[in-house]
């Protein structure tokens, strides 16, 4: 099976591709991808639209067993329908280079009702695009709501861990600083962390939209 070197984010990766090169995607637009080309390494499964060849020619790579498919919510956080009357806001930043052209994706789920943000934030560094994508969507919710439960999703552990475990923020002060802000205008938040690129709906979407934005300059 070939495979060939491509760029996921801020990750190389080998990506599954046919006898001409191109990329061999399923049925639901995702394209199988290994982070080392060595004998049995696991098969992870990521976007194509996600993946920026790096040339090269393709080896063959004797792959292991497929990952574990992730649970929609990674980490300790209760389930979801565990949690009555909670807003879900899934965050997720973009950024073209690093530092480059940035933009950010939110989409917030409030029981049947969705609202969907994509803001290009000019030039930034990805860090900042998934910090701002956190604050946005906070910000996005209506001060009367702000006493229900409300769960943040996103795939960047630095935003995580600056925003809800006292890593000391070295870089982005002013930033991390007014996020921390608002914040504390809710009375019951919490911060899941999802696994990136790895076909969760709701982060592929918000990914999506903070490309959208950088695309689109708007």
């Amino acid at each position: 099976m070939p495979w060939m070197r491509h760029r996921l984010r801020d990750a190389d990766v080998w990506a599954n591709v046919d006898a001409a090169g191109a990329l061999v995607k399923e049925p639901d637009g995702r394209v199988a991808i290994v982070y080392k080309a060595a004998p049995g390494a696991k098969v992870y499964r990521a976007g194509a639209r996600n993946l920026t060849s790096m040339g090269g020619e393709a080896v063959e790579i004797a792959v292991g067993d497929a990952a574990a498919p992730p649970a929609p919510v990674a980490g300790k956080a209760p389930p979801a329908a565990a949690i009555p009357n909670a807003i879900h806001v899934w965050t997720d930043g973009a950024c073209t280079g690093n530092p480059g052209p940035a933009g950010l994706g939110v989409v917030i789920v409030d029981g049947d009702q969705t609202t969907e943000l994509s803001e290009y934030l000019g030039a930034g560094t990805n860090n900042i695009a998934e910090l701002s994508a956190v604050m946005r969507g906070l910000e996005t919710i209506d001060p009367a709501q702000r006493k229900r439960p409300v769960l943040v999703y996103t795939d960047s552990s630095y935003s995580i861990g600056v925003l809800s475990q006292n890593w000391k923020a070295k870089a982005n002060v002013e930033l991390i600083g007014t996020i921390r802000g608002v914040c504390r205008l809710f009375a019951d938040l919490k911060f899941v962390k999802v696994a990136g690129h790895a076909g969760i709906p709701l982060n592929e979407r918000t990914d999506e939209l903070a490309r959208q934005a950088v695309v689109r300059r708007r």
